[in-house]
């Protein structure tokens, strides 16, 4: 600055004042091209003191943001708290940094663990819908066999009632066919309600799916709201 001082000496005061507004900008743009962002770190740490003031002896270097204390007393006038860690110690810190519900970061975590436990909940529905998609294909080929087994028993039971010549003993493999028939129809209709069960219980998986889904969504926007915004003057 001496330099160019000395070197506008010379020139008028307003080619002066035009290099000194030159070599200011120039120098701001150099410090803006060193400097780098920053931020305050969110980890704080309180001490705890043996008494209601700075000046007692420190009985714990700092407690971590988030710990759970019990408030045993307030010293209003001091600005202090008595409390005591889950762990027992115990100690005055300044009630500035007690607060009745827990901190943001804790929050989010307790949010975090929610939406990772939903996303297990949902990855086994989907593979209970797997199944139960995979046990329900299998049904209906189990129901289409006892239909054609159906239909096979049925036209040898016609077989053997046009070709019998004996009644009785025609009578007698038409009396077995009938049982057949009926034992398969029974289990037929048993398929066919195991088939309808795992229908609505498919309906029912797709139904919970959606629900997690929603719960999804909630927490998220739980987890927006929640963030903690950093000021722009940090």
């Amino acid at each position: 600055m001496t330099r160019l001082s000395s070197a506008a000496d010379g020139v008028s005061p307003f080619l002066r004042g035009l290099l000194i507004l030159l070599w200011v900008t120039l120098s701001l743009e150099g410090q803006a091209a060193t400097a780098s962002a920053a931020y305050i770190s969110d980890q704080l740490t309180v001490p705890v003191r043996s008494g209601p003031s700075g000046g007692h002896r420190i009985v714990h270097r700092g407690l971590p943001s988030g710990t759970r204390l019990e408030v045993l007393e307030i010293d209003e006038a001091a600005g202090f708290s008595r409390i005591r860690t889950q762990r027992g110690t115990q100690g005055w810190i300044r009630s500035q940094y007690l607060v009745t519900e827990p901190t943001a970061r804790l929050r989010l975590i307790t949010a975090e663990q929610a939406l990772r436990q939903t996303e297990s909940a949902l990855a086994d529905e989907r593979q209970t819908v797997k199944d139960l998609t995979r046990t329900s294909e299998r049904l209906q080929n189990a129901n289409q066999l006892a239909a054609d087994t159906l239909k096979e028993l049925t036209k040898e039971l016609e077989q053997i009632k046009t070709l019998s010549a004996n009644a009785l003993e025609t009578h007698a493999k038409n009396q077995q066919l009938n049982e057949n028939n009926a034992r398969l129809h029974d289990e037929l209709d048993d398929l066919s309600e195991q088939y309808t069960q795992l229908q609505e219980n498919t309906e029912n998986e797709r139904l919970l799916i959606g629900a997690g889904l929603m719960l999804l969504g909630l927490l998220a926007g739980v987890l927006i709201k929640t963030r903690p915004r950093r000021s722009g003057w940090s």
